[in-house]
């Protein structure tokens, strides 16, 4: 078990890498070298975005691995300006240029824009549905959007991509989604390297003879969840992947449950200035 055969299977029966590479405001050559390093390690999963403004650096290092298109999985989104029907579509084109791709294997709506995200929703199924996007889904949507989401939703997302670490475990929402089969993605997944020093993920990194980062991306493994951490550095993206030669216990994932507080790094999808 490695890198390239650690999958989740979408609703759909797309299959998504289970570990990949997110490149959030990675800029200019860092995020070709990034990408690059990446897929040198044997990661086959880039996540981006329009708002990261990288999508052009992505698409090079790709069109520049040797790796055969259909075996790399890319993730894209629409930003929160760029939202509602028409402009989404057209974002879309956009986005897909910049990443010089004929199809992206995921498209996610950033933010559920209120008042726009429904219609955002009716163009990701039309780019759906014209094989331009292999999957499509939303991220940083609580339960009450999926439940407004839905009721006028043709096609179900296939993925919802949160803000979840340790601290900000998500509970509700992980459950709603496990019911409705949405995979859960989980963005800022090392919670920034804040808390590495906790007692609990020390004593269980001492345990284990992995860093504390290992612990948190196969806790997350081990729950199911896809999980994109950040790194340009080599070293720690061969680290961050590093996960699959040993697995937690269920006493130890139990503690690592327990690290929760409900605290996020980034904004709460309610709160944020829309």
């Amino acid at each position: 078990m490695g890198l390239s055969d650690s999958v989740q299977v979408l609703h759909n029966g797309v299959k998504i890498p289970a570990v990949g590479l997110g490149v959030y405001k990675i800029e200019g050559n860092g995020v070709y070298d990034a990408v690059t390093s990446a897929l040198k390690l044997g990661y086959r999963h880039i996540d981006t975005a329009a708002f990261y403004e990288n999508e052009e650096g992505v698409g090079r290092a790709i069109q520049n691995s040797g790796i055969a298109r259909e075996d790399i999985f890319i993730t894209t989104k629409v930003w929160n300006d760029q939202q509602g029907y028409e402009n989404t579509l057209k974002a879309f084109d956009e986005s897909l240029s910049k990443l010089g791709l004929d199809y992206v294997d995921l498209y996610l709506v950033h933010w559920p824009v209120p008042g726009k995200y429904k219609e955002t929703w009716k163009a990701l199924e039309e780019i759906y549905r014209s094989g331009k996007a292999k999957a499509i889904g939303v991220s940083n949507f609580l339960p009450h959007h999926l439940d407004d989401l839905m009721e006028s939703a043709e096609i179900k997302p296939m993925i919802n991509q949160i803000e979840l670490h340790p601290q900000l475990s998500q509970l509700e929402t992980r459950a709603y989604c496990h019911k409705h089969d949405i995979i859960v993605e989980a963005w800022a997944p090392l919670g920034k390297a804040s808390y590495f020093n906790h007692p609990t993920l020390q004593e269980l990194a001492a345990k284990y003879e992995k860093t504390p980062a290992q612990i948190i991306v196969r806790w997350d493994y081990q729950h199911g969840i896809v999980t994109i951490p950040k790194s340009t550095k080599a070293e720690r993206q061969k680290e961050n992947a590093d996960i699959f030669d040993f697995e937690l216990s269920a006493e130890d994932m139990k503690a690592m449950d327990e690290i929760n507080e409900n605290k996020r790094m980034g904004y709460h999808p309610d709160e944020f200035p829309y």
